[in-house]
């Protein structure tokens, strides 16, 4: 099994500021449309609800279909359950911290079908998946950024 956990600050110094709702405004857009925030990710569609905080999507990521069953947790966390696909298991973004010390922490725990767990495969597998998936945190803050930067550029 893979797992990895990383925290990212929410706000740094030059960037818009970002407040707990717009973190979590921010999960809420990334889990019904990823593409603008999931740079390895081609095609994102959600398939079916089965609640106001549940729901189903399809996704590609790096070249493969995934099914992911996604629950909010408002106003914290966000699980991403992979149930369908070639790496199942579960990934979680969530807001931590005190409002003047706000973090993202995103976390996996998945398993790669046919691929043997400790092994050399596996390792490589997770390491170029975790760039993948930090870059895809940093580009979540990036655009959670950039859309408070246009709502504050709409309403001066």
């Amino acid at each position: 099994m893979i797992f990895v956990s990383h925290a990212l600050p929410v706000n740094v110094a030059g960037e818009p500021q970002l407040d707990r709702a717009a973190v979590w405004d921010g999960l809420v857009l990334k889990a019904n449309n990823a593409l603008p925030f999931v740079p390895s990710m081609t095609y994102c569609e959600v398939t079916e609800w089965y609640s106001d905080t549940i729901f189903d999507r399809d996704i590609d990521f790096r070249g493969e279909r995934f099914t992911e069953r996604i629950t909010l947790e408002r106003p914290h966390r966000v699980t991403f359950t992979r149930i369908a696909g070639p790496v199942l298991g579960t990934i979680a973004n969530e807001i931590e911290g005190a409002d003047d010390d706000l973090r993202l922490r995103f976390s996996f725990a998945l398993i790669v079908a046919g691929v043997e767990g400790g092994s050399a495969q596996e390792q490589e597998y997770a390491d170029s998946m975790t760039g993948d998936y930090l870059k895809a945190v940093a580009a979540t803050l990036n655009a959670m950024r950039r859309i408070a930067e246009g709502a504050s550029a709409v309403s001066a």
